[in-house]
């Protein structure tokens, strides 16, 4: 390994520990930083629901311009920086309104990084993109890290240094981003003709339905997996060494995705991530046993490791240079943005009718639904003369 590309793959694993991090005490506690300020449930989910939508279209514009204009690392960094000086804006207001126009405008230069930063890494991997697993580890372990050193420090210190928390970390990414090299292609074909042409492939088109479908299901786990337990009388120690165990077996797929990839084809991985989907929540709509949940748990490397690794390298197979962000952009919103938001809705309408095994139930049938629409397609793609399995070289 040379050492710029030393250096670049210490960058963007950076890049991932930061914003992993910086998401490690998002996720978990600003919604419970809005409760604690008097915010109601209906607030708080007009926070949620709001940035869920701005998360679906802001990555797509921000992904376009940057591939129309050959803008990335720009764009990339303009993004960081605004995002940066909009979070400071909470430190000023407990106003609802007020926190909602910060949202939005927030959440619009936000969302977009990681559809950034998937390309960048790509980018920079060339020929060794398998790999990509050994730098985005660094998100999960940094995100480990954070809900545990956070959980202990909200022990003593009110939520709101969460706040302060998120600034220094959102600065320093910022500030290393600098340091990424900007990898340009020539623009040998017109964008919007690429991106006209990428939209309407048949195999990205199939792909994207089945990938909503699978986060739909993960949706409902991560809105309802702690309060199930609750509900079968586990504590919070129980709950969390749960969540823990299934960030540790995330992290075993993320260090050794090259070497899966060495044996097995992308297309392959996504139809085990999908038939492992359908029995981790069927395990969970079944059972009350610990052991059997814990076990369960470890299938988290597959359903999310697995699968997530396999989308990244899918998409990037299926577009052009001129549309390397552009794809993760759509990918993220389709997935990440919308299939969660439905999953969050569908799950909390769900639980009040029929309970959370039920639920888990659903998101089996869910999961089952997105394996098969995948399975016809490169079946029927197969007898059409089509390419079954993306080739698992490289």
């Amino acid at each position: 390994m040379t050492e710029s590309s030393f250096k670049g793959r210490y960058i963007l694993a950076s890049q991932y520990f930061l914003y992993f991090g910086v998401m490690g005490a998002f996720l978990p506690y600003f919604n419970l930083y809005c409760y604690k300020i008097g915010f109601t449930g209906f607030q708080i989910g007009a926070l949620s629901a709001t940035r869920s939508v701005v998360m679906i279209i802001s990555p797509l514009i921000m992904g376009t311009l940057a591939d129309r204009f050959q803008t990335r690392k720009t764009i990339y960094l303009t993004c960081l920086f605004i995002s940066v000086a909009i979070w400071c804006f909470y430190f000023f207001t407990s106003d609802f309104w007020a926190m909602l126009i910060i949202t939005v405008c927030y959440t619009v230069f936000y969302s977009p990084i990681i559809s950034f930063l998937e390309t960048f890494t790509i980018e920079m991997l060339g020929k060794k993109k398998k790999s990509y697993g050994s730098i985005r580890v660094w998100g999960t372990i940094a995100f480990i890290v954070t809900v545990f050193i956070l959980g202990k420090i909200l022990d003593i210190y009110p939520i709101r240094i969460i706040l302060l928390f998120i600034l220094i970390g959102s600065a320093l990414q910022a500030a290393l981003a600098t340091k990424i090299s900007d990898v340009k292609t020539a623009n040998n074909k017109p964008f919007y003709n690429e991106a006209i042409r990428l939209l309407k492939k048949r195999e990205v088109i199939i792909f994207l339905a089945s990938a909503f479908l699978m986060l739909v299901s993960h949706g409902m786990y991560y809105g309802f997996f702690s309060i199930h337990l609750e509900r079968l009388g586990y504590d919070r120690t129980f709950t969390g060494v749960a969540w823990g165990l299934a960030s540790l077996a995330e992290i075993l797929v993320m260090i050794n995705s090259k070497r899966i990839f060495r044996y097995f084809s992308i297309n392959t991985v996504i139809i085990f991530a999908f038939a492992v989907a359908i029995l981790r929540w069927l395990i969970l709509s079944l059972t009350i046993s610990p052991v059997i949940i814990l076990l369960s748990q470890t299938l988290h490397a597959f359903t999310y490791a697995a699968f997530h690794i396999s989308s990244i390298l899918y998409i990037d197979s299926m577009t052009s240079d001129e549309t390397k962000t552009l794809g993760q952009a759509v990918n993220n919103a389709v997935t990440y943005g919308l299939g969660l938001m439905v999953g969050f809705f569908l799950s909390g309408w769900l639980y009040e009718k029929a309970g959370s095994s039920a639920l888990f139930g659903l998101s089996s049938l869910i999961a089952l639904m997105g394996g098969i629409i995948f399975i016809l397609f490169k079946l029927f793609d197969t007898k059409k003369g089509g390419n079954n399995f993306i080739s698992n070289t490289g």
